[in-house]
This record gives structure tokens, sequence and C-alpha cells, in this order.
């Protein structure tokens, strides 16, 4: 488990954070810095897919890659497009509160429900897709899973800079999580 750090000045930036990409993405979102303009992106970030998060930073600064809860597992290829091909040193992977990816399977119901009546299949054929991707998109507790998912990340990635973050809907700010 992690403890969520509150980031409401610029010294509440962890000192290794500090002149990279990641400081600047503190700053504009938490900080309400001026934008600087970017022709490249500084960094790639991993979100969550939720409607209910805006990240407040400028144009061409990052590239973004949303998946349910935060897990990049199944978009590898995109992250390493985004460090091979796009130049990128630096990674935030994000997570949130009350992400729908946790405990999946109590919304199994809700979920067949939603593709038989909603999009038109079969109740067979949404009880199997069910079954098949939900172990994979679960990822229960969400400070556990981003901290597991940055640390899967730094061991591919060992030359990026990978930084877990939680966006809290309460209050639409980031937060740096310290790991107990």
């Amino acid at each position: 488990m992690g403890t969520l750090i509150k980031i409401s000045s610029q010294e509440d930036i962890f000192p290794e954070y500090r002149g990279t990409p990641i400081e600047l993405l503190l700053g504009y979102h938490n900080l309400n810095w001026e934008y600087s303009q970017y022709t490249e992106a500084q960094m790639l970030i991993g979100m969550c897919m939720d409607h209910r998060k805006h990240l407040r930073i400028p144009e061409n600064f990052a590239y973004i890659i949303r998946s349910g809860g935060a897990n990049l597992r199944y978009t590898e290829f995109k992250v390493s497009y985004a460090i091979a091909v796009g130049g990128v040193r630096y990674i935030v992977v994000i997570a949130h509160n009350n992400c729908g990816m946790v405990n999946l399977m109590s919304k199994q119901k809700a979920f067949i429900q939603g593709l038989t009546e909603s999009a038109g299949w079969k109740k067979e054929w949404a009880e199997e897709h069910f079954r098949y991707f939900a172990p994979m998109f679960e990822i229960g507790n969400e400070i556990d899973f981003v901290l597991s998912e940055s640390k899967r990340l730094k061991l591919r990635y060992p030359k990026i800079e990978v930084a877990p973050m939680y966006y809290r809907l309460d209050d639409n700010k980031l937060y740096l999580i310290k790991e107990d």
C-alpha cells in the first residue's frame, strides 16, 4: 500500500521528479502553472478511460493512453512506440478513486445485461466475453495496482523514469504515492 501525498506547492514534489516533465505535469495540473509551448511530447501518461478525469496540460505535452484502470499491459506496443519513436523518457501511471475496474465480478450481471440490451449481443456471447476478459482487466485496489504497474514498467524499461500517481475525483487533483 502507499500513502497519498497532496501536491499543494512545488516543495511537495518529490526531489527525484524536480526538473523533469513529471514536475511540470504536477505544476500544470495542480498548481496552475502557466503553459509552455511544446512541439514534441515530453512524457507518456497512462490513465484510466473514465470520463470523470481531465488533465490540465498544454497541447503537445504528452502522449496519453487511456485504458480501464490505467492498465497498460495490453497497450505495451504503444508504450514502446512512445519511447522508441517518440523519444519519451518519463512515464506517469495514474489511478483514481472509485474505479470501475475494481471488483469487476460484482458488475457481471450489469455488464451482460448492458451488452445484450444496448449492443444487441446474445446473452451467451456477453457471458463468454465477460468470463474471458474480466480477469485480465480486474485491478483490485487502485493504489496497489498503480504501484505494481509502475514497478512492472520500470523493470520492462529500465532507463525510463516511471511515476505512480493518484487522481482524486473529489478535488480533481493529482497525488504522488509514497510507498510504505
